[in-house]
């Protein structure tokens, strides 16, 4: 581990280090472990360590000599035009060279961090599930050694009975699945595809999954809090019969909607991610951190650099020594605006007859997607 005594002793104060904020559970403790269960299966001990290092150490404001995750953008294009999505804006449509990520990269990356990173996610900002060779990359990684293989889609892939039958027999690890509401409200966010599609989709990967013995992959599907918070009982009981974890998340301000001298933020915060992942984009860029959705703040080239150089060098560092600071985060444009540091106030509500709570961020509200407003989108 990399760390000193000066990193230590700050670690002692009372700092707010939000680790996994923003990712919130709607199911049952017993659905949690039975995700966890499957996620873990077939390397559970190497699997409970890396959760424990997951929030430990930027806890103790530690980094391991590689990152416990990998990001790998196979994507930055995307198939669908969610109106609550940053891909969809001009500032990203500018800035972002949207494009699928060379094999030979993806291959001189994962050569590299085979059996020293316990785990990769090939999804970042487009939908991965577009790239040809997405299930090659897949199965490439498995046989190099990297025991967790995950990826975020949506979903638009499933509704392949065939590709859900492949994708089993790639041996990935975890899927996440954004569902956004139930029904009209559905297709009204993620049009062109139907709810019914959606829905039967995670239906044919869980049989899938059955008929291939296989405990893998676990599935999660999640949605974010406006698109189901008028009857979360109803989007429980539409996704928890197709998936091993129902999740949430609240409305994130992407967009950049939210004037900067009205955001509200935490005391003492220290940022997690720095001390824990490393993102590489589709063009090999690599990106301080995965809320840097715009990549203004890049810190190498895995084109030119192995994932160890980057992860530990000067660029990294600096930032890191950033939010040693207190309230260094400010210093940094895109901190400013990430979710990870602003305060949020609880909400209570119920699902399914148990109590939830919804942390919801202070002043989002006002500038939240309004999901009525939402126009019908044309179906081809």
């Amino acid at each position: 581990m990399h760390g000193d005594a000066q990193r230590k002793s700050d670690a002692e104060s009372d700092r707010y280090v939000p680790v996994n904020k923003g990712n919130y559970s709607l199911d049952t403790p017993e659905r949690e472990a039975e995700f966890d269960r499957r996620r873990g299966a077939g390397h559970m001990e190497a699997y409970l360590e890396n959760r424990r290092q997951w929030h430990a150490l930027p806890q103790s404001l530690e980094f391991p000599e590689f990152p416990l995750l990998v990001d790998i953008e196979l994507s930055s294009v995307c198939n669908l035009k969610c109106p609550m999505c940053y891909t969809i804006t001009s500032a990203f449509k500018e800035k972002v060279n949207a494009r699928l990520m060379d094999f030979g990269l993806f291959r001189r990356i994962v050569d590299e961090i085979g059996g020293k990173v316990f785990a990769i996610r090939l999804s970042l900002r487009g939908e991965p599930t577009m790239h040809p060779r997405f299930l090659d990359c897949v199965r490439y990684a498995k046989e190099k050694g990297i025991l967790e293989v995950s990826s975020l889609t949506n979903g638009s892939k499933l509704r392949n009975p065939e590709f859900c039958r492949q994708l089993v027999e790639s041996g990935i690890d975890w899927l996440t699945v954004s569902a956004d509401g139930v029904g009209r409200t559905y297709e009204k966010i993620r049009g062109p595809i139907k709810f019914d599609e959606i829905r039967e989709g995670l239906a044919s990967l869980v049989r899938a999954r059955r008929e291939a013995g296989s405990e893998k992959p676990a599935i999660k599907v999640q949605g974010i809090w406006p698109a189901m918070e008028k009857d979360p009982d109803s989007y429980y009981q539409a996704y928890s019969p197709v998936s091993d974890l129902v999740a949430f998340n609240p409305l994130v301000d992407y967009m950049r909607e939210i004037p900067e001298d009205i955001l509200a933020y935490e005391e003492d915060f220290a940022c997690p991610m720095i001390f824990q992942r490393l993102v590489i984009a589709a063009d090999g860029k690599a990106m301080m951190c995965a809320n840097d959705e715009e990549n203004d703040h890049p810190v190498g080239d895995a084109n030119e650099q192995g994932i160890a150089e980057i992860w530990n060098g000067q660029k990294l560092r600096s930032y890191r020594e950033t939010h040693l600071e207190k309230d260094g985060f400010r210093k940094i444009d895109i901190c400013r605006r990430c979710y990870l540091p602003r305060r949020t106030r609880e909400e209570h509500h119920t699902v399914a007859g148990r109590p939830l709570i919804v942390r919801n961020y202070v002043n989002r509200r006002d500038f939240a997607t309004s999901i009525d407003g939402i126009q019908e989108k044309e179906q081809p």
